[in-house]
């Protein structure tokens, strides 16, 4: 019996020890960033909601169901963007501690995604704006709170399986100051910010030392990526992503006063902006290609979209729904064919919303068709 006894325990011990060392973990696959990537499919944004400063429903969008999601999954997309506020919800600024029930509701949401099979990825977003200050007077402070929030972040979500990744931060810029030609101060300072999230990730072990983490250029734009985005060092090979975020021609997507452009591409009937058309997309996601995709490291296209301009009647809505719909499904399809995971951005309000937050219906059948079947 003894010798039984110490042949079971010396088994236990060798067991657990492979375990630790050797045992693939089911919940971490065990392929590359690209393979990865590949599965990811096309994702949809739960914008305004879990980033509003007030609180979720701050923003106008009501609080995040079940239902909702699973009207996600079933219309066709298999992954979830979730910006999220952290700063606003800290209960002691002195170390930065986050609310306990803040940190559940997260929880809970991000759980209703992973309950329907999908992706999600959960980052720090606008949150009033703390990390848009990339100076070097600023760098310490901010990378030191920075630091602070990932590692509670992450060591809430670390028993968490690879279906959840970690975006580090959003569009990160000088406040008020939109230029994409920014000072390289600045470039250097916004890149210390990816070094810093990755290290404190990286730092809370068990799962999140093989998760897939994304970091951004600054701006998340897509000339800035490619000319200056420094990728941080990771002692983890092959588990970093890229994130961009797509709004172009201006005129057409985001440009709300007059004048502006309703219409765009191939399918329009009247006057277009000289840029930003088809070939454009197209040469802005090669860049994409040539720089991260074509050597491994995957790029999320983590918001894209355009204004819809609810003002217009008769005619003149029709051809701007046509071409609506086909700009968004050409991105889409572009970002796919360039080795990228798209996320549409829905704000639960008209301009940009494709589901009824509240009935869960498609608000916009055509747009969804674009995005999920391919090209009108």
């Amino acid at each position: 019996m003894k010798t039984f006894a110490i042949l079971v325990l010396a088994c236990s011990l060798f067991c657990s020890c492979n375990r630790e060392n050797n045992e693939e973990d089911p919940g971490m696959r065990n392929i590359t960033a690209t393979e990865f990537a590949q599965l990811m499919g096309t994702g949809w944004n739960l914008g305004n909601t879990l980033e509003a400063t007030g609180g979720e429903t701050s923003w106008g969008n009501p609080k995040v169901t079940p239902e909702l999601i699973k009207a996600l999954k079933q219309a066709g997309f298999s992954a979830v963007r979730i910006p999220i506020s952290w700063s606003v919800h800290i209960t002691d600024q002195a170390t930065h501690k986050i609310d306990n029930a803040w940190m559940q509701r997260v929880g809970q949401i991000v759980n209703y995604v992973l309950d329907n099979d999908m992706f999600a990825i959960i980052n720090i977003h606008w949150d009033n704006g703390w990390m848009n200050d990339p100076r070097e007077s600023s760098r310490e402070g901010i990378n030191e709170k920075l630091h602070a929030i990932w590692t509670q972040i992450a060591t809430y979500f670390k028993g968490y399986d690879d279906r959840l990744l970690f975006a580090g931060s959003n569009e990160v810029h000088m406040e008020n100051d939109w230029s994409s030609n920014p000072p390289g101060e600045y470039i250097s300072v916004q890149n210390s910010f990816n070094q810093t999230f990755v290290d404190a990730v990286r730092a809370t072990g068990d799962r999140n030392l093989k998760r897939f983490l994304v970091v951004q250029s600054y701006l998340t734009n897509i000339d800035l990526a490619y000319n200056s985005l420094i990728i941080p060092a990771d002692p983890t090979p092959d588990r970093l992503m890229v994130e961009v975020h797509y709004y172009d021609p201006y005129e057409f997507a985001l440009k709300e006063d007059q004048p502006y452009d309703s219409q765009w591409g191939s399918v329009a009937t009247g006057a277009v902006t000289s840029w930003g058309q088809e070939n454009w997309v197209n040469t802005q996601f090669g860049k994409m290609k040539a720089k991260f995709t074509d050597k491994g490291i995957p790029v999320i296209l983590g918001e894209y979209g355009a204004l819809y301009r609810s003002s217009l009647s008769g005619q003149a809505l029709e051809d701007h729904k046509r071409c609506r719909a086909y700009y968004t499904g050409y991105v889409n399809r572009a970002a796919l064919d360039h080795g990228m995971v798209p996320f549409y951005w829905d704000n639960g309000a008209e301009d940009f919303r494709l589901f009824s937050r509240s009935s869960y219906q498609v608000l916009h059948p055509d747009m969804l068709n674009a995005i999920t079947n391919g090209i009108p």
